[in-house]
């Protein structure tokens, strides 16, 4: 073969064009119609996510009625320790030992005496206390203590006794129930 023939010769004929592959995107005779499957599997995703926000708004409702009666429970607790502080308060107050003293028969004694035990010698007074007391916690000079119940009266006898008690028995004043009492104005 000679290099003339090797070389490229011009074409007489026009080259083929080729193939263009197009096609329409939705061919008008062949249309897809979407699955049931497909629908049925989002309606139900959707009502699920409803289902669970409505139980978890619930729950959180229910949850804060829950802590509003435990909270209601708790200050209704917390009056009823302060009240009970108020009365060991008010049991353990002087006034109210004096008073359960007096009640029991106790006295108040003199000066006070020492034993020592090195050699048993008393010191001091060494007398016994009298058995009347010349100290009286409910009589006319006792404060009013509002935290301590009114001591048990003496229970007498004979009934003339007793109207004449009431009658010198000075009035007491009003038990305060939520505050200062106020004078009623017109």
């Amino acid at each position: 073969m000679s290099l003339q023939a090797l070389r490229a010769q011009p074409r007489t004929e026009p080259a083929k064009a080729p193939e263009r592959r197009l096609r329409p995107v939705i061919e008008p005779d062949r249309r897809h119609r979407p699955k049931l499957a497909y629908a049925v599997v989002a309606l139900g995703g959707a009502l699920a996510i409803g289902v669970a926000q409505m139980a978890l708004s619930l729950a959180a409702t229910q949850d804060s009625f829950v802590l509003a009666e435990l909270n209601a429970e708790h200050r209704a607790l917390g009056l009823e320790k302060q009240a009970l502080k108020d009365q060991i308060v008010g049991l353990s107050s002087p006034q109210s030992l004096a008073s359960k003293a007096d009640a029991l028969g106790l006295v108040v004694a003199g000066s006070a005496s020492y034993l020592r035990l090195s050699d048993g010698t008393v010191l001091g007074a060494g007398e016994s206390a009298d058995w009347t007391s010349t100290v009286d916690p409910n009589g006319a000079s006792a404060v009013g203590n509002a935290l301590l119940v009114p001591p048990p009266e003496p229970e007498s006898s004979t009934p003339a006794d007793s109207t004449a008690q009431e009658a010198t028995a000075t009035p007491l004043p009003p038990a305060v129930t939520d505050g200062l009492p106020s004078p009623t104005t017109r």
